[in-house]
Order: structure tokens, then C-alpha cells, then sequence
């Protein structure tokens, strides 16, 4: 396994190999006696960092030599063979993110609560998790190596957070000098060989907005369509920044900002085909704005990072209460009163969506979402009986700017407990942590459910209605 040092473009050798987490029964790991705790060192010859070397190295191959080594210390060499496409059964240990060395002004890790979890520090600056979960690096830090990985595994595409094509201002951004944040080599590199790129732009007002991000937007779609994307997204900014060379994101700097990207929108379109350079939706909800149609997004190619998630939302809730409208959510073709449909609360398939008794609850989310999600619960009551109402919760823990549901707390549910209105009570999915039943706080999920006095569910509010009228 290896394992990222802070400090600057410095990888430090932990343990050899890739670390196997479980092993599947009956699979041919199984049968060749591989063990939960045995690190794959090396694959005919090639050394082995994670498992991204191991997929890339194992990929179409149907004849192997693993050196093993064993969580006892004795090393096995170990031939197999197996059918084309045949999956091995082996599960690894997740990647251990490579640090960030920049000292970025805007930093959300710099807007944490002292007592927050350790992992809410983490500033990860990894070209592996970038191409695995889109996750944004700044590739100033990255290596030579690391470089050369990208394009001998086509780790495509890539998610790089440029911010300013003018190089005083990124490295004013990124609190680096000028040399370190010059990365117009490493894209150049990048591009020509065919590794394609999804930029993304923090904005922050008075200093990469204005010409500057104009000039940003400009540069990066000359070299369109490698450059597929640019996400202009808004600093947030908690009640724990202090750095004064800030400035607060307001709704009349977001209706400028409209106003101007607006227009390269429609300039890019018409010269592009696509919309090329997208605002978040936090844009157009601080300006008190429309979020754009569908067609404005395309493949919504930047979704992961707030630009159109609004508009799918609706999208998708609009479908869903089409088929319930029309039948297809009753598999029996009879209609059911949603109200007084009697059900034993169970938890079905294997996301453990809830079966409720009625749909008579209440919906915590974000102060930003709320609006829109209220307005779709109103259509769903409306069609089909329900009565589920909206509660926006304030997010108290970080406070400042930050309104997305994902970054509430245990404590900012439990500041609305008496809101509740019905039989139970529904909490973003996303506020759990993907791996540990905790909350960002740090605040137990069970803890939660206890202080409330009624259920306490974090679900899909779709999925939910879909399990209570499938049942």
C-alpha cells in the first residue's frame, strides 16, 4: 500500500502492494487461498501501488503471477489462470488519498469547526481519486510519475481545478509561487494525449471574476472539445473564515455574474455547440434566478459539482409522479390510499429503503433546496393524497454561506426536531457518512434517531413513496 505524505509532491512507501479487504466464496482468489490481509505485491513482474495498478495490470489477461505477500509475513508466488472477462473476487482496501501541498485561500478545510472530524481536514490532491470519483485536483503538485500514470493507464478523464489561466491570480489563489502554480505544461502534456479535462473555477469576487475569469473561460475553450467542461462554482465561505482578503458571495454579484457569463453561454454555443462554461446552482439561487432548462446542461457533465442538479431533480421528480399518475408504480394496477395504507415498517432491498405505514411526514433538507423541494412534495401531495410537508434546516455547525443539504450536522436536525410534523421524519441520505453510520459532526446515527420523537429515516425521498406503494 502507499501512502501520501503532507508535505509537497512526496510519497512515502507504508507497505508494498494493495491490501485485500475480502476475498468472495468460491471465487478464484478463494480457491488459490487468498486471504483478507494479504497484499498482491506484484503482477507478472510489475510492482503493484493500489488497485488501479492491479486492474490496470490484470486487464484483459487471462494467464498471471501474483507475488503475495501473506499476513503471516511468508510470500507465495501463485500462477492462475482464468476465463476471459472472469472476475477474480477480490475486494481491496479503499486508496489512501495523496495530500494537498497548496495553501489555497479559499479552502473549505480552513472553514471547519476546531472540534470537526480529523477526516474533515483532509485535503486531498490525488490524480487517482480525480479519475475514480471526480474529485478536483489542482496539478500543481502532481509528479512527473504521477503525470506519466495518467497517460500510460488513461486515467481519462481528469477533474482539475484551474481558477485563473492568469498565472499572478492562481497562485494568489492557491497561496503558492508563481513557478509551482505555472501548470500549462502539465495540461498541454495532458491534452495531447488525449486525456480529457473538466475544469472548474472557484469564484471569488474582486479576485478571479470580471475580466480575469472571462479571460479563464476564453482559454480554456480554445481547446475544446479536450477540454470538455468548466464549472464556475461560488466560494463558500463559513462563520470560522477569517482570511479578510475574501469577499462574501451576494446576490447581486451572482446576477452580474449571470448576466456576463451569460453571454459567452450563448457565444460558446453558437461556436462550440455546447454551453462549455456552467454556473452552479448556487448562482442561481442567491440571485433569485430561473435554473436554466435542461438543454442549457447537456450531458450535465459537471453535475457532481452542483451545476444542474436542481434542474435534474425536477426533471426526475416530474417523471416519477408521471408514473405514479399513470399506473406504472402500482405493479397490481390497483390504487391505493397513500394515507391509510396499512404497512409493518421493514426495511426492503438492499438499500434498506423504509416501508412506511402512511405518508404522513416530514422532509428535512437544506435551506437552498428546500424551495424546490417543496414545490415537488406540493405536486405529490396533490396527486396522490399524502401529506408530507418541507422543513429547511439552518446549518448551524458551519453557518456563513452554507446552505447545501449534504454539509448538515446532527445538531442542525436536532436544533428543528420540533418542526415535525406526522408519523416520521426523512434526512438526506448524503448527510451520512458513506462508510460509518455518522453524521459530519461526528454525531452517531442512532444517537440522532434516538433524540426524536418519532422515526428518523435517511432516505430517497422517491425511493421511499416507491417502497410504500410497491409494497
Amino acid at each position: 500500500m502507499y501512502e501520501f505524505a503532507v508535505t509537497p509532491a512526496v510519497t512515502q512507501m507504508r507497505r508494498p502492494g494493495v491490501t485485500i479487504d475480502s476475498v468472495v466464496p468460491g471465487s478464484i482468489a478463494d480457491e488459490i487461498g487468498l486471504e483478507s490481509g494479504d497484499r498482491i505485491t506484484k503482477v507478472n513482474g510489475r510492482t503493484v501501488r493500489d488497485y488501479l495498478d492491479f486492474r490496470f495490470q490484470t486487464s484483459g489477461e487471462v494467464e498471471m503471477i501474483f507475488l503475495v505477500k501473506k499476513s503471516d509475513g511468508e510470500t507465495w508466488e501463485v500462477d492462475l489462470e482464468r476465463d476471459e472477462g472472469e472476475d477474480l473476487g477480490i475486494e481491496f482496501e479503499q486508496i489512501i488519498p495523496r495530500q494537498c501541498a497548496n495553501e489555497c485561500i479559499f479552502c473549505f478545510c480552513k472553514g471547519n469547526p476546531d472540534d470537526a472530524r480529523p477526516s474533515l481536514f483532509v485535503r486531498d490532491e490525488d490524480i487517482r481519486l480525480s479519475f475514480l470519483y471526480g474529485n478536483y485536483t489542482t496539478l500543481s503538485s502532481v509528479t512527473a510519475d504521477e503525470m506519466n500514470r495518467i497517460i500510460e493507464q488513461r486515467l481519462s478523464p481528469q477533474y482539475v481545478s484551474v481558477h485563473a489561466t492568469d498565472l499572478k491570480t492562481r497562485a494568489y489563489l492557491l497561496g503558492v509561487e508563481e513557478e509551482k502554480a505555472d501548470i500549462s505544461d502539465k495540461l498541454e502534456r495532458l491534452l495531447e494525449n488525449d486525456i480529457e479535462i473538466h475544469a472548474q473555477v472557484v469564484l471569488c469576487p474582486e479576485i478571479n471574476d470580471g475580466k480575469v475569469l472571462e479571460k479563464t473561460l476564453r482559454d480554456l475553450a480554445a481547446h475544446y472539445p479536450k477540454v470538455v467542461s468548466t464549472a464556475v462554482v461560488p466560494v463558500a465561505l463559513t462563520r470560522y473564515n477569517k482570511d479578510e482578503r475574501l469577499t462574501k458571495v451576494t446576490p447581486e454579484f451572482c446576477r452580474k455574474t449571470i448576466e456576463k457569463i451569460g453571454e459567452l453561454q450563448e457565444e460558446f454555443r453558437k461556436t462550440l455547440g455546447t454551453t462549455f462554461a456552467f454556473l452552479g446552482d448556487e448562482i442561481y439561487v442567491k440571485a433569485g434566478a430561473e435554473i436554466p432548462t435542461r438543454d442549457h446542461y447537456g450531458e450535465y457533465p459537471q453535475i457532481e459539482d452542483g451545476v444542474g442538479m436542481i434542474r435534474t431533480f425536477e426533471r426526475e421528480f416530474g417523471e416519477f409522479l408521471e408514473e405514479i399518475s399513470s399506473g406504472d408504480e402500482k405493479p397490481t394496477g390497483e390504487k391505493k390510499d397513500l394515507r391509510t395504507h396499512d404497512l409493518a415498517l421493514k426495511p426492503v432491498s438492499d438499500e434498506d429503503v423504509p416501508v412506511v405505514q402512511s405518508l404522513n411526514g416530514t422532509v428535512f433538507t437544506g435551506e437552498m433546496f428546500a424551495p424546490y423541494l417543496r414545490k415537488q412534495v406540493e405536486r405529490l401531495n396533490a396527486l396522490v393524497g399524502s401529506e408530507l410537508s418541507v422543513v429547511a434546516v439552518p446549518n448551524t455547525y458551519f453557518g456563513g454561506d452554507v446552505s447545501v443539504a449534504g454539509l448538515l450536522s446532527g445538531q442542525d436536525f436536532l436544533a428543528v426536531r420540533d418542526k415535525v410534523e406526522g408519523d416520521f421524519a426523512v434526512i438526506p441520505p448524503a448527510v451520512i457518512k458513506s462508510d460509518e453510520p455518522i453524521l459530519i459532526d461526528g454525531m452517531g446515527f442512532d444517537r440522532l434517531k434516538a433524540e426524536f420523537p418519532v422515526p428518523v429515516y435517511a432516505s430517497d425521498l422517491m425511493e421511499l413513496v416507491r417502497a410504500h406503494i410497491g409494497s
